[in-house]
């Protein structure tokens, strides 16, 4: 039989569409053709699978007019990955392995040129596509790649070294080799430590505010001198979220999957991302041909530290809005269009001024009123309306800080932020920055006096309904945190109280 077709996954965003490499040999000018929107890096499998047949023993057919088609045509496809199954359906095609036996797995993998198996980028997504077809199959896939897929539940994962190993496992019957083996499912990820919140000393309204952000997952802006320790409080941040779930572990790995950066030792670990301030718009939301995830993709369900939040270009600030409304980010380029998750937590950090100590307690600010109005004015009120709390983080005088006993710890601070969130999930199904529409007015209810009070404020500052709900939001985890089935006033006039700390 001169035809051979074998199941593969082409990544396209975090998702993995199914692809059919069909081979066939015919009789004619000896040639190698590659078709199907082919990237590059495909093109150049055509070298590295013929010397990897040669290099392991078997036959390349060398006298024959080889055509693969990657199908389906109008699906680009780019990566390594099609090495292993352009390399089997060639054999297959000539008659060197069974080719019904292909029918029962699919494959990816890169080639070397001795035929070695090299890690592959996206295999996690693979693997959490393959699973939710209708009648999932097998998966062989590279050892790294292999240990990577485990983490999906209940997926048949099979990892080889060599393609003399997968060869030989296709042959009837099969011969198992030491470079195959089936993989069970990891469930348990391996705890990690963690800096904690109780190295913080003072700082209590900073402390409120982070507890009140991780219990509602609500975003955090933080406003201080230098040396004050707001990337001290941001870097313990992620200690105080709720434990991950398993989806959701699965759902931040596997952006990590597509960048070839995925570590199981972090599996079920909330992520903190934390660029530096020249990182460019693309490097935050992603972009490229083709198109990669940005650091708020890697931050997916974790955290996102932005350090000197106004020296960031003023493109990539303004990138930020549409991801912290709608938790994903839409790519569209010339022949891609791909979308990539982007439920982070955003934790900003800056100084009020250029110089640094515009209200330090014992250091006099050098700007002006116009530098101080101009740097402030780097970041734009609607994305600054976007920001759920709004904290000023005084310095510590010294004597006091030497003074001050150490503050909770951060499994103390969690349980009270697990026990909020909770309720929250109990009620309404999700956290409380997620409440909009009609499910704000039901669960976010005010009497009377809230209601007066709430639009008396509204009135003297100007706000947007934008900003009226998230005040409602911090306020409904305000109350969670203190068990109150409904805001109080005083839940309302704390919420208030953690909004806008700049004029800009």
């Amino acid at each position: 039989m001169s035809l051979a077709r074998v199941q593969t996954r082409a990544l396209s965003g975090v998702g993995a569409a199914a692809v059919t490499v069909e081979v066939d040999l015919s009789n004619g000018l000896p040639s190698f053709t590659l078709v199907g929107l082919a990237d590059t890096e495909v093109k150049e499998a055509r070298e590295r699978v013929r010397a990897a047949i040669q290099n392991s023993g078997f036959v390349f057919p060398n006298n024959k007019r080889i055509t693969v088609n990657l199908a389906p045509a109008d699906l680009p496809k780019d990566s390594g990955c099609f090495d292993l199954p352009i390399a089997l359906g060639i054999l297959g095609a000539s008659e060197q392995l069974d080719v019904a036996a292909l029918a029962r797995y699919e494959f990816a993998g890169e080639l070397s040129l001795s035929g070695d198996l090299r890690a592959v980028r996206g295999s996690l997504a693979m693997c959490l596509a393959l699973q939710q077809t209708a009648k999932p199959c097998g998966l062989v896939l590279p050892l790294v790649s292999a240990h990577e897929a485990a983490w999906v539940p209940e997926a048949r994962v099979y990892s080889a070294a060599h393609l003399q190993d997968v060869v030989a496992h296709l042959q009837d019957p099969p011969v198992i080799k030491e470079g195959w083996r089936a993989l069970e499912a990891n469930v348990q990820p391996t705890p990690i430590g963690m800096a904690d919140f109780e190295d913080v000393k003072g700082h209590a309204m900073a402390r409120r505010v982070l507890e009140i952000a991780a219990a509602g997952h609500h975003s955090v802006l933080m406003v201080g001198p230098p040396g004050s320790g707001k990337s001290m409080l941001a870097a313990r941040f992620a200690g105080l979220l709720p434990p991950m779930t398993h989806d959701e572990s699965l759902s931040s790995a596997s952006v990590t999957s597509l960048c070839g950066s995925f570590d199981s030792a972090q599996f079920g670990q909330r992520p903190t991302c934390a660029p530096h301030q020249t990182a460019s718009a693309a490097a935050l939301v992603g972009g490229g041909v083709p198109p990669q995830p940005g650091e708020i993709s890697l931050a997916h369900h974790g955290v996102l530290f932005l350090d000197e939040f106004p020296e960031f270009s003023r493109r990539a600030l303004e990138a930020l809005r549409e991801p912290l409304e709608t938790g994903e980010i839409r790519i569209s380029r010339a022949r891609y269009q791909v979308t990539y998750p982007a439920r982070f937590q955003l934790i900003a950090a800056m100084n009020p001024c250029p110089c640094g100590y515009l209200g330090h307690l014992t250091r006099l600010c050098t700007d002006t009123p116009t530098q101080v109005a101009r740097y402030q004015g780097r970041l734009s009120g609607p994305l600054l309306d976007r920001i759920d709390l709004h904290v000023s983080v005084q310095s510590v005088p010294y004597l006091s800080l030497m003074q001050a006993q150490r503050g909770e710890s951060t499994a103390v601070v969690r349980t009270r932020v697990a026990a909020a969130f909770e309720r929250a999930t109990e009620r309404q199904g999700s956290h409380n920055a997620s409440l909009a529409g009609e499910r704000l007015t039901q669960h976010a209810t005010l009497d009377n006096a809230g209601t007066q009070f709430l639009q008396a404020i509204a009135a003297r500052l100007n706000w947007s309904a934008r900003r009226l709900h998230r005040v409602l939001r911090v306020a409904r985890t305000i109350a969670d945190l203190g068990d109150s089935a409904g805001i109080m006033p005083a839940h309302l006039g704390e919420a208030v109280q953690y909004q806008r700390v700049l004029q800009a």
